[in-house]
């Protein structure tokens, strides 16, 4: 058996800035993703950048790797990358609940499989 490794990552565009400005909201909904994907959480970090004209960023270790949130409310714009080793997390739970409490006008996704190849 080999790694099994899901990346799922996009931009959300057309964010309220309230949202992305509120550190203790985003704090929560990644939190509260690591939950719905079935990750196991190690620890969150929040950094409020450039005062009020900067973003939030929120970086989640969990035991599968990680979710990580960036924020440019200015621009009404956010970043999204979750990664999980393994056949139990879902990155794509986490990126959906994310999206959903956010809810952008729009936005993108990508998936890149990060598994080992067999090699033989």
């Amino acid at each position: 058996m080999g790694i099994i490794g899901r990346h799922v990552y996009g931009d959300l565009y057309g964010v309220e800035p309230e949202k992305l400005s509120d550190k203790k909201y985003l704090e929560k909904i990644v939190r509260e993703a690591a939950d719905h994907a079935n990750a196991k959480l190690l620890e969150v970090k929040v950094w409020e950048l450039g005062g009020d004209k900067g973003g939030v960023s929120v970086i989640a270790l969990i035991i599968e790797s990680h979710i990580a949130l960036h924020t440019w409310p200015n621009y009404r714009y956010a970043t999204l990358d979750v990664y999980t080793c393994g056949e139990e997390a879902d990155p794509w739970k986490a990126f959906k609940y994310i999206v959903d409490a956010l809810k952008p006008k729009t936005y993108t996704v990508h998936y890149t499989d990060r598994s080992q190849l067999p090699i033989g």
